[in-house]
């Protein structure tokens, strides 16, 4: 079972891992076996003919030259021999019992060949590879089936040879690549709608709106991408109708949350009692924000060139403005492709989210550095820190925290909507334990913008 194990997880290594190749491999494997198993059936079919053709023809040379010694003159005979020799390369010698000779082999075409020629000429005809020294197609006759001497015909190697056995191999190599190249189309035409499905899928997951699939082809295809469009065209419509209702609700609401704050105001209450009114009514409208910045979506702006140290300096300022102690660590100015408004939000949701865990007592330190081929923006706070198991958790949208970090306040959304604005510049939200307690909030943005459809 172990070496099974083993084998399969050796196969998967090297086998290939897209579709495309892995059909093409396995069609090429069974294109490969049909024409072998078709090779060796013309194989053992032709050769039987054959035989018996290259038996006739030795039959009728040995019998050729058994009449000619026979009916010609003693005094020609060592004339004819000579003749024989140098127009038809057939040499004749006298067979001695001391002769060394190798035998033919015994694959089946020499069986088949050797048992028909003596038929014709007699049970006592040999064969041999070489007679002594010389190298050739040996067959040994007798001028009289009643005589004991007997000689040698020695005939050309070649008429052993198959004919056009080169221009057969070339012919079914041909074919086999022919076969190959209709398989790689084949094949091709199947994966390359599905390579463009994969990447409309991918930007269906990050949420953009994906470019209608062609619905043509085979038929299942067809079926599979005419599915895909109507299920991106519903999400589409479903997201358009979120966007809708959330602008629509933000604005119902924030009409008379502002009339309350105007009422709490000049209540003529306690001023205590109206600062914590007055911050409740904030929070909902900030929360309400948040709803609505979260229903938007991806923004669909192009990217621009920004210089992001002066980006985190206007975010920063309202908060020092507000007496809030922020250290700001920056370089020179740092050009990044990327998009101003969903950016500040994201910084200003780190900022807040810092404030409101941390405290406005304790020092803020955000900085900005170059990172690998990128550049990144660190918000470090010394609040109570997000356990490493909790993390994931909590970049998905209405989570929040329910330890140390917990607080009634917010609807979860925060680090939600910095994950989507990070995910639509190719960039990442890094969430980090700090030395000495706290978390480190850490924006990377590539400094180079990816190839589309990534």
């Amino acid at each position: 079972m172990r070496r099974v194990r083993a084998l399969g997880r050796f196969l998967a290594g090297w086998l290939p891992r897209t579709l495309l190749w892995q059909t093409f491999l396995l069609v090429a494997i069974l294109l490969s076996l049909a024409l072998f198993a078709w090779s060796q059936i013309f194989r053992y079919f032709e050769e039987e003919p054959r035989a018996r053709d290259l038996a006739q023809m030795v039959v009728s040379v040995v019998n050729l030259t058994r009449t000619a010694l026979i009916n010609a003159d003693a005094a020609r005979r060592t004339e004819l021999l000579i003749e024989l020799a140098a127009l038809e390369g057939i040499r004749i010698y006298p067979a001695e019992p001391s002769d060394e000779v190798v035998p033919l082999g015994n694959e089946r075409p020499m069986r088949l060949m050797m048992a028909e020629v003596r038929r014709h000429l007699g049970a006592h005809t040999r064969f041999a590879l070489k007679w002594k020294a010389l190298e050739g197609f040996w067959v040994s006759f007798r001028l009289d089936p009643e005589d004991k001497d007997e000689y040698w015909v020695m005939l050309p190697p070649d008429r052993l040879e198959k004919p056009h056995a080169l221009e057969w191999l070339a012919w079914g190599g041909a074919a086999l690549l022919v076969a190959l190249l209709g398989a790689f189309l084949i094949v091709s035409r199947i994966g390359t709608p599905l390579r463009q499905l994969a990447r409309a899928a991918r930007m269906v997951g990050s949420g953009q709106t994906p470019p209608k699939q062609v619905e043509s082809g085979p038929q299942e295809i067809a079926v599979v991408a005419r599915a895909f469009n109507q299920m991106a065209g519903d999400l589409a419509r479903t997201d358009a109708d979120r966007a809708l209702i959330l602008a629509g609700v933000s604005h119902d609401l924030r009409t008379p949350l502002a009339r309350l704050r105007l009422g709490v105001e000049m209540s003529g209450a306690p001023t205590d009692e109206v600062t914590a009114m007055v911050a409740d009514i904030e929070e909902m409208d900030r929360i309400i924000g948040q709803f609505l910045d979260f229903g938007r979506g991806d923004p669909q702006e192009p990217l621009q060139q920004i210089d992001l140290c002066g980006l985190v300096a206007d975010v920063i300022e309202p908060y020092r403005l507000r007496g809030v102690h922020v250290k700001l660590h920056m370089p020179e100015p740092i050009l990044t492709p990327g998009r101003t408004l969903p950016l500040r939000r994201a910084l200003a949701n780190l900022v807040d989210n810092a404030l409101r865990y941390a405290g406005e007592n304790k020092p803020l330190d955000v900085s900005v550095f170059r990172q690998g081929e990128g550049v990144a923006i660190e918000v470090a706070d010394r609040g109570p820190g997000i356990p490493e198991a909790d993390v994931e958790r909590l970049r998905r949208p209405f989570t929040r925290l329910e330890t140390a970090r917990s607080n009634t306040k917010g609807a979860g959304l925060g680090l939600a909507i910095v994950e989507r604005v990070m995910r639509s510049h190719d960039g990442r939200l890094d969430l980090l334990p700090r030395d000495g307690g706290g978390l480190r909030a850490i924006l990377y943005l590539p400094l180079e913008p990816s190839a589309p459809g990534r």
